[in-house]
């Protein structure tokens, strides 16, 4: 089951706009993955700061883990949404704030970038979405996930999105059947994982090949012939939002695009919520064939 949410905005005037809609769309989805969900939001950035998204526990948690992070660095600054927080600090600082992360037994990075910040949680989507007030977030593009945890816990870390890099991050309906052994050969390229979740698997891969020096649609393009299995994936770079299906392409996907946006859904009634949705070219991503955006950085 699982349902993918994504929306990619061409016009600026939507950008206030962009988690309400992509709220509405989760909710709708709700059904296909009452396990957990999660988003990813690229919103507001600098080239010269870095953002990390935490998560711990419990909101307590998570704040004495900050204060202990600010005593040791200084100068921090974050935002908290229930038990997740937005931690800004400049570029020289990010390794070293890495480090005392990882350190951290309380804390968990769930993302790193200049423009991405991920929230992820057990429960509905609608009720994650209120928790982590959604609505209330702008942006050029976003992706959503609701879970059916059909081979792995059901756990916060388990949810989607997953990130492997900076401002980049995956979300999957399906099941790779090489999985395994594609995350041994990824961590001798040093790519590091949190999951046993075959989507972080895709997620590593991708960024593995942009590491490389590809583009994040040769990177898919590549994907088809390393990677087995059925499988949507649908993915954000900081400027990028692109969709893969696999060559039998038996997980449902359906996409809108107007002048204003362009959506991804599991089903078109997810699409259904968004305006002009009655005017828009609608169609089913073609097997095997990658379809991309890029906006300016």
């Amino acid at each position: 089951m699982c349902g993918i949410a994504g929306l990619f905005l061409k016009n600026p005037a939507l950008e206030p706009g962009l988690g309400t809609m992509l709220a509405a769309m989760l909710g709708v989805l709700s059904d296909r993955g009452p396990d957990s969900a999660g988003f990813a939001v690229y919103g507001a950035g600098k080239g010269d700061r870095l953002k990390f998204t935490l998560s711990a526990a419990d909101a307590p948690t998570l704040e004495a883990a900050l204060t202990r992070l600010n005593d040791t660095v200084g100068g921090l600054s974050w935002s908290l949404r229930a038990n997740h927080a937005v931690v800004a600090v400049p570029v020289a600082t990010g390794d070293r704030l890495s480090a005392l992360i990882a350190a951290d037994p309380t804390l968990t990075l769930v993302s790193a970038g200049t423009r991405m910040e991920i929230y992820k949680e057990v429960g509905l989507p609608a009720d994650v979405a209120r928790k982590f007030a959604l609505s209330t977030m702008s942006g050029t593009h976003a992706i959503g996930h609701t879970r059916m945890a059909t081979e792995s816990a059901v756990t916060t870390r388990g949810a989607h999105p997953f990130s492997t890099g900076p401002d980049q991050c995956l979300v999957h309906n399906g099941s790779l059947s090489n999985h395994n052994a594609v995350r041994r050969e990824l961590r001798r390229e040093g790519i590091a994982f949190a999951t046993d979740n075959d989507s972080e698997v895709a997620a590593g891969y991708l960024t593995w090949r942009m590491r490389q020096g590809r583009t994040l649609g040769q990177a898919l393009e590549a994907s088809l012939a390393d990677l087995d299995g059925f499988y949507t994936f649908v993915v954000g770079t900081e400027t990028g939002f692109a969709v893969l299906r696999d060559p039998i392409a038996c997980k449902p996907a359906v996409m809108a695009e107007t002048d204003d946006y362009v959506a991804f859904g599991s089903e078109y009634r997810a699409l259904a919520v968004l305006p002009g949705a009655a005017n828009a070219r609608v169609f089913e991503p073609e097997p095997a064939t990658v379809y991309a955006w890029e906006r300016a950085a």
